[in-house]
């Protein structure tokens, strides 16, 4: 990754490393919706400016996405390391940045139709729309396991297998999406458990 035009977007090499990994565990059937990468694209722009996006889009390899089209999610590893990575500093760091990246995938999820349709099965129950969120990431996504055990009403242990997203940017995604039912003080924290597996304890008021 040392190479790349941008020597601000080289990154660090056990991140270069964990990025790769990651992209060489991924087939061709292995894809992501547009609008991930959109919510990407857009944070960037904010903290970033058109140059940082111009940036993230040749790492990406298009030129522009559409939210309902299906996209190597190799690519959207790209995309989002880098984007991490210039907006690292504004946000306090390379996984903070993830985290963001989360919660934006979780509202511009929530805002399709079918997030939409997720939300009126959850009927503002966190335990209810976390039960059924192995459904909304079928919709989302080509790829990976999901599946929660609960140790309370308002407390589990949510587990994905064979997901490219880090931990980071999955805290993100579980946080916005208990916060969206109206839990509070929502706490998140995942750990990697295989090269594409983690698993996240959660709670919340």
């Amino acid at each position: 990754m040392t190479d790349m035009k941008q020597p601000s977007d080289a990154l660090e090499p056990h991140l270069a490393r964990e990025l790769e990994e990651r992209v060489s565990l991924a087939t061709r059937e292995d894809t992501a919706r547009g609008l991930f990468f959109n919510g990407v694209l857009g944070a960037v722009k904010v903290l970033g400016g058109e140059g940082a996006v111009q940036r993230c889009l040749a790492v990406a390899g298009e030129k522009k996405y559409i939210d309902f089209f299906n996209y190597p999610v190799a690519a959207f590893l790209r995309l989002s390391f880098t984007a991490a990575q210039v907006m690292g500093p504004q946000l306090g760091g390379f996984d903070p940045a993830l985290r963001r990246m989360g919660v934006q995938a979780t509202s511009d999820f929530l805002s399709s139709a079918a997030g939409k349709t997720l939300l009126l099965l959850a009927g503002n129950s966190p335990k209810r729309m976390l039960g059924n969120l192995h459904s909304g990431y079928r919709a989302a996504v080509s790829y990976g396991e999901r599946g929660v055990k609960w140790t309370s009403e308002t407390s589990g242990v949510f587990t994905m297998k064979r997901d490219f997203m880090t931990p980071a940017y999955h805290e993100g995604v579980l946080q916005a999406v208990i916060e969206a039912m109206g839990g509070k003080q929502v706490h998140v924290s995942g750990k990697k458990t295989g090269p594409l597996d983690a698993e996240y304890t959660l709670s919340w008021q």
